[in-house]
């Protein structure tokens, strides 16, 4: 078997004003300023009265613009220039995803401080960043630490966390694709890192009354969640146990539909689909996703049908050395176009 290294988060916080001990939770790591803090224009004037007073006059700020690997690459040269000791992430997503790249690339920790709960990235070791060449995520670096202000991600857009939501549920999927190369093409399955990704979507579809219910402990309950998702990659070594063959839809459509959708609406839809492939129960799927108000359809999302098997024929070739059931079924146009056909007549009943 092959050995792969398992990099993991050594703290985690997750609390209402938890920005208020950053410097505490810092301190627990180990961890002495200089910081290089990374956010975006907004999130930046929002949060940063939140910092404890040392930290928020002490630390350098380095507004993303963009997130791209020339961005990350152009962090990390800041960072490693200006002798940082460690690079934070305060914001969302991107931010969060620029940050890890360029810890990565200046070799300094990395500590996670989200702003919001959109998708799994807080805590997993890779990057969506765009200028890679791959559309598809980057190895970069897990975080040292996790620390999540529950009050601020609640001030995040609504839809934000139901993006985090979506994404989560697509855990389902990818753990069955996981499944299917390890029986079919002997890939290495980590039965652990499986569980704790598919525990996760569990999570959610226990709780999703209490997420469309808006309430702080549905808040609560999807960041917890996201962080034992990004967990369960580090844990595998890779991907696996949350990306699968929804994910590369969701990046066939960031091609052919670009600015439709956020990355986990397009995961949560595609899971739907991904799931009937499968044999699994999609309808759990798609029920949830109606059930906290999220976009359980192509056509919420505003992807016609046309689109939408463009991109299921399209997924497969976006990483062909992973195998998922696209591979394996390799549709043709014309069955992609009848399976988004049924799936939107049948979520719609």
């Amino acid at each position: 078997m092959a050995e792969h290294w398992m990099e993991l988060p050594r703290l985690v916080l997750i609390s209402e004003d938890a920005l208020a001990r950053l410097e505490e939770f810092l301190a627990r790591l180990g961890l002495r300023p200089p910081y290089l803090i990374v956010s975006g224009p907004n999130v930046a004037r929002l949060a940063a009265p939140l910092l404890p007073a040392s930290i928020r006059d002490s630390a350098g700020w380095y507004i993303a613009e963009a997130s791209t690997l020339d961005e990350a690459r152009r962090v990390g040269e800041y960072a490693h220039a200006r002798g940082f000791g460690a690079v934070l992430a305060l914001g969302g997503g991107k931010t969060v995803d620029v940050a890890k790249m360029a810890s990565r690339l200046a070799s300094l920790p990395f500590i996670s401080l989200p702003s919001s709960a959109s998708h799994d990235g807080i805590a997993s070791p890779f990057a969506s960043l765009k200028g890679s060449g791959r559309p598809y995520s980057l190895e970069a670096r897990s975080p040292l630490g996790v620390l999540a202000d529950l009050s601020l991600i609640a001030r995040a857009p609504r839809r934000y966390l139901l993006s985090g939501c979506a994404d989560l549920l697509a855990k389902l999927t990818a753990v069955k694709d996981w499944q299917l190369a390890r029986d079919e093409k002997g890939e290495y399955y980590g039965s652990y890192a499986a569980k704790l990704a598919e525990l996760s979507a569990r999570v959610v579809i226990a709780n999703a009354e209490l997420i469309a219910a808006a309430e702080r402990e549905g808040v609560r309950c999807v960041v917890e969640a996201l962080i034992s998702a990004g967990v369960a990659a580090c844990i595998a070594g890779s991907s696996r146990p949350c990306s699968g063959a929804e994910h590369l839809i969701s990046h066939a459509l960031d091609l052919l539909a670009p600015g439709k959708g956020l990355h986990g609406e397009k995961c949560g839809v595609a899971a739907s689909l991904t799931a009937r492939l499968h044999g699994l129960d999609w309808r759990q799927v798609s029920d949830t996703l109606r059930l906290i108000g999220a976009p359980s359809t192509f056509a919420e999302l505003g992807i016609d049908h046309e689109t939408a098997a463009r991109a299921i024929v399209l997924a497969p070739s976006l990483r062909p050395e992973r195998f998922t059931i696209l591979h394996k079924l390799r549709p043709t146009r014309e069955q992609a176009l009848r399976l988004v056909e049924q799936l939107e007549a049948e979520v719609a009943i």
